[in-house]
């Protein structure tokens, strides 16, 4: 894999997987980093965790200017705190998490610009561009006595010509918050739907879905594309590590969807949105 070096800004929607949930979201001017992870391991400590197994698929220095990050909840996985530093250092960027996120990066990244909401919270990002915090069926915690002290969410991300929806952590219980998401909102041009860390299911369903339910959560948003991540680069469940993306393909052939309209993002791998 050969890192990519994205353009320094884009009108037109375009998607670049870093790897894991970490993907830079560039739509109208504005450039956005989900749960930017670019550490080895995904752990409160540097010599044991999960390692990263792909090289992240931009290098950091090659980052354009970053606007804001955006952080679903504060799991190792999804919440570091040296890439925050970093990010800070060099870009200042606004960040945007749920309410009680905010605790850990407050202690460790000294003046980030921080906004918090609770589900279905808009937060202005610049105008006519926008994010909506949405429900998730997830869970949070940095250590063992802070277990759901902190919110977890997706983001409804809403531009002048491009909806883009990222999932964030979820399971998918009855689907009902992924109906009303489409309720209060539309159905996205983009979504970004979480395909990976989900065996054993006795264990793991109720927080990660396992890609026929990334399928059923693609139908019940009604987006017009979606892209897998939360696969390949740190081994964090049981299942193989290339099996989600070739469990999405089989089980979007099941569902009668084409397959080019659900697509396992890569490190390094982008999607650009063409406007008509």
């Amino acid at each position: 894999m050969t890192p990519t070096v994205p353009p320094e800004r884009s009108d037109e929607a375009r998607i670049t997987m870093v790897g894991h949930a970490t993907m830079l979201i560039q739509v109208a001017g504005l450039n956005l980093l989900t749960d930017p992870v670019w550490s080895d391991r995904a752990s409160p400590v540097r010599f044991a965790g999960p390692r990263r197994v792909t090289a992240p698929g931009i290098e950091f220095n090659h980052l354009p200017p970053i606007d804001a990050v955006l952080i679903s909840h504060n799991h190792y996985d999804h919440l570091d705190t040296a890439t925050l530093r970093w990010l800070q250092s060099r870009h200042r960027p606004h960040m945007v998490m749920p309410l009680g996120t905010d605790a850990t990066i407050r202690r460790a990244v000294r003046g980030a610009q921080i906004s918090t909401g609770d589900w279905h919270d808009r937060i202005t990002l610049a105008p006519g561009i926008s994010v909506t915090l949405t429900p998730a069926y997830h869970w949070s915690s940095r250590g063992i006595r802070d277990r759901r002290m902190a919110l977890w969410s997706g983001f409804w991300i809403e531009s002048p010509d491009t909806r883009i929806w990222f999932a964030g952590d979820t399971g998918y219980g009855d689907g009902a918050i992924f109906r009303d998401i489409r309720v209060r909102h539309g159905s996205p041009e983009i979504a970004l739907i979480s395909i990976g860390a989900y065996e054993p299911r006795w264990f793991m369903s109720a927080q990660h879905v396992a890609p026929d339910e990334a399928v059923r959560i693609f139908a019940d948003i009604g987006a017009d594309q979606a892209l897998g991540y939360h696969w390949g680069t740190f081994q964090l469940t049981d299942e193989p590590r290339e099996e989600p993306a070739e469990l999405l393909q089989s089980s979007l052939n099941a569902a009668g969807i084409d397959t080019g309209r659900f697509t396992p993002l890569a490190p390094g791998q982008a999607y650009t949105a063409r406007q008509p």
